[in-house]
Parts: structure tokens; sequence; C-alpha cells
């Protein structure tokens, strides 16, 4: 039987202690979190769906892991400078990302412009899709027009009409659909960016802009008290709130669909124990009964998705627009 020399065993001795520490010190971490508050970032301002979902979660979120998760209101850019933010957080879950159906198609458009100061693919790390939301197409009720059909025919007839069209920023859901639109009704409308659905609804509300769409629960009840109009939703089938409204498919407009959503995400390299942990707490905030219901009742769906289910969501709505952004050169 060969000896260990002395140096050897106490070189082992070294490697099976260091060993040791490391493992327990990231069993304590993975224990411990959260051990601080945790920065819930938003990247639009108050008043929208994406916020309103947010502060429903992070409410329940607060009271499960006993930490507060705060939300913090970051708009501009189409959503582009909250999501900077958290792409250059430490990946350590205490700084995460409620965004929505906005953000691969404004990140298809910022790479292909050559300025989006993150990688879609690599910054971030998908924690759960939390609820889908109905994207839904709306109008000032001074537009002489029910829905996107008559709308097209509206401004195709009447070309003096100097219409405009308001999204949540540049790239955002509403100005790809938007553009997609005018190029499949061969129509001509301005785009006015906004920084998000809130100050956007405000102007359709005043009539200083006819057009402009986002999800659901951002304008759900001016849509029942008549202060705003739905023209269509781009759901696969109608809302069960509110049958009367359309589908883009049903109007002649197939190429419109896109399913709304608002998702978590984490930084880059966040642990996966880390993210294992936010998303069991999300699939159980959105679905328990009382914030399951607070959610329905503003249009919303609560799912509650694995990371792997929320990946494939992204990949799939990007290469569904990818061809499309391109083509109509969007910045």
């Amino acid at each position: 039987m060969q000896r260990i020399s002395p140096v050897k065993a106490f070189k082992l001795v070294v490697l099976g202690a260091a060993l040791y520490l490391s493992l327990a010190a990231n069993l304590t971490f993975a224990q411990a979190y959260p051990s601080k508050p945790i920065k819930m970032i938003v990247p639009f301002p108050a008043g929208g769906t994406t916020d309103i979902v947010a502060r429903i979660v992070a409410q329940r979120m607060s009271e499960s892991m006993g930490q507060p998760v705060l939300v913090d209101n970051r708009g501009g850019a189409g959503g582009a400078i909250g999501a900077d933010l958290v792409a250059k957080a430490a990946p350590d879950g205490y700084t995460i990302l409620m965004h929505n159906i906005t953000f691969p198609l404004s990140s298809v458009a910022q790479a292909l412009n050559n300025r989006s100061p993150f990688n879609v693919d690599t910054d971030f790390a998908g924690v759960s899709i939390a609820v889908y939301v109905p994207f839904v197409w709306t109008a000032n009720p001074s537009v002489p027009a029910k829905d996107l059909r008559e709308l097209a025919n509206l401004l195709r007839t009447n070309k003096s009409l100097q219409y405009n069209y308001g999204s949540t920023g540049p790239g955002s859901a509403m100005h790809v659909l938007g553009e997609s639109y005018k190029r499949d009704a061969k129509i001509e409308m301005e785009h006015v960016p906004f920084k998000g659905a809130a100050p956007l609804k405000q102007e359709l509300l005043t009539g200083r802009i006819q057009v402009g769409g986002d999800q659901l629960s951002s304008s759900l009840a001016e849509i029942k008290a008549g202060s705003l109009r739905a023209l269509a939703t781009t759901a696969t089938k109608r809302i069960a709130g509110l049958p009367d409204v359309p589908t883009v498919k049903e109007l002649g407009f197939p190429g419109l669909e896109l399913e709304g959503w608002n998702g978590v995400f984490a930084p880059a390299k966040t642990p996966k124990d880390i993210i294992d942990r936010l998303n069991r707490e999300i699939v159980a905030a959105v679905r328990n009964p009382d914030v399951a219901k607070r959610l329905s009742d503003l249009g919303a769906d609560p799912v509650g998705s694995t990371p792997a289910e929320q990946e494939a969501i992204l990949k799939r709505q990007m290469d569904q627009f990818r061809a499309v952004i391109k083509d109509m050169k969007l910045e």
C-alpha cells in the first residue's frame, strides 16, 4: 500500500475543507435568499398593464418570501431602458424584470438597427410567464369605425383624413402591429410613440391620438365605460369579457395575430436555485385564488409557466415578426 506524504495529505485536507466551505456557503446563500428587498423593474410608467400585473404579483411575493418586492418604474425607449438595467445588474436574484410582449419585438428591431444596449438571447434568464393578457386595438369614440376593417375602408376612401396611431414606444408591439396593419390594409397613419400605456391612453381619451393599442388591462375600464372603443383583439379567439370584439383574423388580418403576456426575467448567470425559487414564488402568486381573481377581473389569464416554456414563447414570437420588422426597417 502506497503511503501518502505528509505534505500531500495536508494539501488534500485543505482542498477538501475548501470544497466543503464552498458548498456550505452556496447552500447557506440559497437557504437565506432573499435576505433583503427585491427590486422588480417595470420598463414602463405606472398605470399600464405591466405595472398593474407587477404590483399585484409583487405584493403576494412580498408576503410569501418575507422580504419586500418593490416595483420600480423605469420607462422609455420601448422598454429598453428598464430592461438594460436588469441586463447589467448583479445576477443575485435581487433585481428582476417584469416585461411584456413588446420585449421580443423591440429587441429584434433594436438589434437589426445595431442600437440594442443588450442581447435578449444571452443577457437574460427566463423565470416565468406570469399571465396572458389579450392585446386590444382601441380608438377614440369619435372615429367613425367600429372595427379594423371599417377603419381601413374609412382611410382608403377618405385620403384627406390625417389619423395618428400611438404605441408604447419604438419597436413596441403596437408599433410593429401598426406598421403591419398599414401595409396589409394599404393605408397611411402616422406613428406617435409614447413611454408607456398610461400616457398613450390619456392621449386616446382626449382624441389627440385617434388609434392605439395595448394589453387589455390598460383600457378595460374605459372600453366598458364607452370612453374608448375596442376595434379588435390580436388573440386567437374572442375575449370572454368582450364577446362583441372581433379577432384580427375574423376581420381579414391574420398576420396581426399575437398572444399578449407579462413575464419575469432575471440577469443571465443568476444561479439556478435562485431562478427556481423565483419561479415557484411567481407560480404560487398567480395561482393564489385571491390573486387569480384580481388578475382575471383585469382581463388577465393567470399562467405561471416554467422558464423553458417562457423561452419557447419568446423565440416563437421573435421568429414570427423578425422578417416583418426587417422589411419595414423599424427603428
